[in-house]
């Protein structure tokens, strides 16, 4: 996929495109000096972290609302999230140099964006209206970190694989929930879990 052909099928305006070809050579920059995302997915860079990310926004609150994104990377959804719309978004990363990274991006493409450079367990909590991550961890475990952050109305957004139904069924032995799979549009295994009215059992 090219930048046109993710212009083409998201619409995002010429602007929200120039701050993403911006993110993609900074990435591609800082990838020489730290690991950043799989090398091997450079290549293809605007399906499989560009349009993997944005593909969440829809599934989100339409207006302005507090956005949370746990284990941030590299900034992915976080910061495709932050470019294309006008949500407040927090990272939260315990790794000092992706900090960096997220931190430069954001200045480079004038996205603001508020940068937690701590581990999810020692943030002070605070409520959000959405709470997403991808490649982070299982959803049991993401629902452990994320519920801190969490109201009686807020919605998970979790980028999951082929073993979604799985974690689904373990997750389930903890935690109350309604669940729906929204198919992904950069992978024919993965899928965009959205939940809500998330509570423990």
């Amino acid at each position: 996929m090219s930048k046109q052909e993710f212009q083409q099928l998201t619409g995002v305006s010429r602007e929200t495109l120039e701050k993403l070809e911006t993110y993609v050579a900074l990435l591609n920059k800082w990838q020489k000096a730290i690991n950043l995302v799989s090398k091997s997915t450079l290549p293809d860079v605007w399906i499989r972290h560009i349009l993997d990310s944005y593909q969440v926004i829809q599934y989100g609150p339409k207006e302005k609302s507090i956005w949370v994104d746990l284990g941030s990377g590299a900034g992915f959804p976080a910061l495709v999230v932050a470019m294309a719309t006008d949500h407040d978004v927090h990272v939260i990363e315990s790794d000092l140099r992706k900090c960096q990274f997220m931190r430069e991006v954001s200045r480079e493409t004038s996205t603001p964006i508020t940068v937690h450079t701590k581990r999810i367990e020692a943030i002070e909590p605070f409520k959000a209206n959405v709470i997403s991550a991808r490649a982070l961890a299982s959803l049991e475990k993401l629902l452990d970190l994320g519920h801190k952050f969490a109201t009686e109305k807020t919605t998970f957004l979790f980028l999951k694989g082929q073993d979604v139904d799985a974690e689904l069924t373990n997750a389930a032995k903890c935690w109350n929930m309604d669940a729906v799979k929204h198919s992904s549009l950069s992978s024919s295994e993965g899928c965009v879990l959205q939940l809500r009215n998330v509570r423990p059992l």
